[in-house]
């Protein structure tokens, strides 16, 4: 069944670090982006680094609904990579929910 725009949920996944830190957790972040990319539901998955703020890292991601985003957060391979990727960080990751509405 196809899901339709107001139904898709798309995420903004913030990382904090200090710079001692950031090449590892660059690297551990970049653990997410191929196995997310072949889940199910997945629309998009793209990790960014903040140019004015290069301990600060994102993921924009977008999943057909809040199910595939819920199974996404629930699959072992973000619970893999967050075990050594929390104690790395300077805050927890912080988590914006959010629904498209445009086309």
């Amino acid at each position: 069944m196809a899901s339709s725009k107001s139904d898709e949920q798309h995420l903004i996944v913030e990382f904090k670090t200090s710079t001692r830190n950031r090449d590892r957790v660059n690297t551990l972040l970049q653990e997410f982006v191929g196995p997310a990319r072949e889940e199910e539901g997945c629309l998009y998955y793209n990790l960014y680094q903040r140019s004015d703020e290069p301990n600060t890292f994102f993921i924009l991601d977008g999943w057909a609904n809040e199910e595939a985003a819920a199974r996404h957060g629930e699959s072992a391979n973000v619970k893999r990579v967050l075990e050594p990727l929390l104690p790395l960080l300077v805050s927890p990751p912080s988590i914006i929910v959010s629904s498209r509405i445009s086309d």
